[in-house]
């Protein structure tokens, strides 16, 4: 039981480790008039670490755990889980179309075109919602099934 509850710790701190990386890469984003190709990379250096930080423990520790611990806290946490990953999927569906947009447009080779991005498709407006709602769903659900887990660990290996 000892080994399980310092696993869990561990699982905890690095998942929890992922949040800076998280925020640090959306404010990357946030904070620029015009979204580069380098930008754009190094946007997703910092959000790539923070989804390996959330992924790897859920797929190598949490999930083949689950069911040998359900409770009702548990289920809470993995609906936040996977919706939160639902709504990943959602984003990623938008900013793929986004960026053949843009790569068509060689906005990122050439960024100080006078370019309206929504006039590059039609339905670049939809794309973008689709990023938006995505992101900021997955971000919602993720802080969710954080604190669900933080209380399923006090419960279940620190209490």
């Amino acid at each position: 039981m000892v080994e399980e509850s310092l696993v869990a710790i561990a699982v905890a701190i690095t998942v929890t480790a992922s949040l800076p990386c998280f925020l640090y890469g959306a404010w990357v984003m946030i904070d620029a008039e015009i979204v580069t190709w380098e930008l754009l990379v190094y946007h997703l250096k910092f959000v790539g670490v923070g989804l390996v930080l959330t992924t790897v423990p859920m797929v190598g520790w949490m999930i083949p755990r689950l069911f040998n611990q359900l409770s009702g806290t548990a289920v809470v946490h993995a609906f936040f889980g996977v919706q939160a990953y639902a709504l990943l999927t959602f984003a990623l569906t938008g900013i793929v179309h986004i960026l053949r947009a843009k790569r068509n447009a060689d906005l990122y080779q050439d960024p100080d075109q006078d370019v309206d991005i929504d006039e590059l498709h039609e339905d670049m407006g939809h794309w973008r919602t689709r990023l938006r709602v995505g992101v900021f769903g997955y971000t919602i659900l993720w802080i969710l099934a954080w604190l669900t887990g933080l209380y399923r660990l006090l419960n279940l290996h620190l209490l």
